[in-house]
């Protein structure tokens, strides 16, 4: 017998066209919810609806305060209320930090702060009203740790586990849990992209690439998009009600 605890839960998955985004929206459709995706790139978002890992898209840019209403409303429209919000979408840059100037500061922040508090902003006056919702951040190891490079990502992560733990306590008696996932590398396209960048600059093999890559996790491998996306379907469900406020990391032992 299959099992299907979210049953008539509305799910919204920003990020959802591809990678650990498209992950969890497949689990929360094998476990019942209906889907909702939302991103930036339509011919992802359709490919997730039309191989039934959601149910419908919304193209919106997370950076963008008044595209996310639309997208919320239109869900809203279709599905009824948001009662699961996983804001997924991010984006990482790199340089060192001499060479990373107020611009790519902001973008890193608008991606992957703001990015999740507008979108909490969008359903959590709702989620209120009923007494019910879970949001889940996606964040990142960097959100608890410092890595080279990485220094205006790393800010922006950090921000997102603050703005979690804050919300969490602001709604805490309201039905309403907030939490983030932390992964650390994780087996996606955008990682792939990372290991060639690596093997054009440093003239290293695939494998000697990865290997750097790997080095801080325990386990010596990328995360699973799927690993991750159990970690949000626990949190999605009932016996997480009094987990929130919580950063969980999915990432070998590294933290």
């Amino acid at each position: 017998m299959t099992m299907t605890p979210l049953t008539g839960r509305h799910a919204l998955v920003t990020g959802g066209g591809r990678g650990i985004g498209r992950a969890i929206a497949a689990s929360l459709v094998k476990a019942g919810a209906t889907v909702t995706v939302a991103g930036r790139s339509p011919a992802s978002l359709e490919q997730a609806v039309a191989q039934g890992d959601a149910h419908a898209a919304a193209v919106a840019d997370v950076t963008d305060p008044q595209a996310i209403q639309r997208a919320v409303r239109d869900a809203v429209q279709r599905h009824g209320p948001v009662d699961l919000m996983i804001a997924n979408a991010g984006s990482a840059a790199s340089a060192p930090f001499l060479k990373s100037g107020p611009d790519m500061f902001r973008q890193m922040l608008d991606v992957n702060l703001l990015g999740v508090t507008t979108m909490t902003q969008a359903v959590l006056g709702t989620m209120m009203e009923r007494g019910f919702g879970r949001i889940v951040a996606v964040a990142s190891t960097a959100g608890l740790k410092g890595y080279p490079y990485v220094s205006a990502y790393c800010a922006a992560k950090h921000a997102v586990i603050g703005f979690v733990r804050a919300l969490a306590l602001e709604t805490a008696k309201t039905g309403v849990t907030v939490n983030a996932v932390c992964p650390g590398f994780t087996d996606t396209d955008l990682v792939a992209e990372s290991l060639e960048r690596i093997m054009a600059k440093t003239n290293r093999t695939r494998h000697e690439a990865l290997a750097e890559l790997v080095k801080h996790n325990p386990q010596g491998r990328l995360i699973d998009p799927a690993e991750i996306a159990d970690a949000v379907l626990w949190l999605c469900g009932e016996g997480a009600r009094s987990v929130t406020g919580q950063a969980i990391v999915v990432a070998g032992g590294e933290l």
